[in-house]
């Protein structure tokens, strides 16, 4: 069986509660590249979903666990992006440097720890690099959250990871869709630095 026929067999294969998944995280995502306060809301809905269906019908508790920390995530966004900068609604900013690096040392090191675990203890495949995506999900969310600017650049290196990872699992559909959130996540950078440029005056 060719990708393309995979592909075929894959889609046609996908439960109803899939396609609502993913229509709600691509509405999410589109509505997060226009710096849309509404974004959190159908990010909730989606990874409520996700949760669901994760737990239920494929017995994935740690993607589960990491989906429900992600709905918490999505009401700590809409306030902080409403009420964050005292009561005000939260502007664009960047990250330092000094918090790049802070941030990048910490993500690697708990990575290569968690990689290190679940390889050892467990026969999940690659989990080194499952270990990066999701430790380095974990912080590029707590950044979107604080509506840094930096955090779209963060997440089209992780969906970049993500269209490996699957792909090399046989997962073409969802590597697929992975390569449309590597465009949304640079589109997204792009549009969120214009804003930032106009309204702070980095020109």
């Amino acid at each position: 069986m060719n990708i393309i026929q995979q592909l075929i067999s894959e889609i046609s294969a996908l439960p109803t509660i899939d396609w609502i998944i993913t229509l709600t995280a691509i509405i999410y995502l589109l509505l997060a590249t226009r710096n849309n306060v509404w974004c959190w809301f159908w990010g909730i809905i989606s990874c409520s979903i996700w949760a669901y269906s994760s737990f239920v019908n494929y017995q994935l508790y740690l993607d589960a666990a990491l989906q429900l920390f992600y709905v918490v995530m999505g009401f700590v966004g809409i306030y902080q992006w409403k009420y964050g900068n005292s009561k005000e609604e939260l502007p664009i900013s960047k990250l330092s440097r000094k918090d790049h690096l802070l941030w990048l040392s910490i993500g690697s090191v708990v990575a290569v720890l968690f990689g290190y675990f679940f390889a050892k203890l467990t026969p999940a495949a690659a989990t080194y690099l499952d270990a990066f995506t999701t430790i380095f999900s974990i912080i590029a969310t707590f950044f979107l959250v604080r509506r840094k600017l930096d955090n779209w650049m963060y997440w089209v290196i992780i969906d970049a990871v993500y269209v490996y990872l699957y792909a090399s699992r046989g997962a073409f559909l969802f590597a697929l869709l992975m390569v449309w959130y590597v465009y949304l996540a640079a589109k997204a950078y792009f549009n969120w630095k214009t804003e930032w440029q106009t309204k702070s005056g980095h020109l």
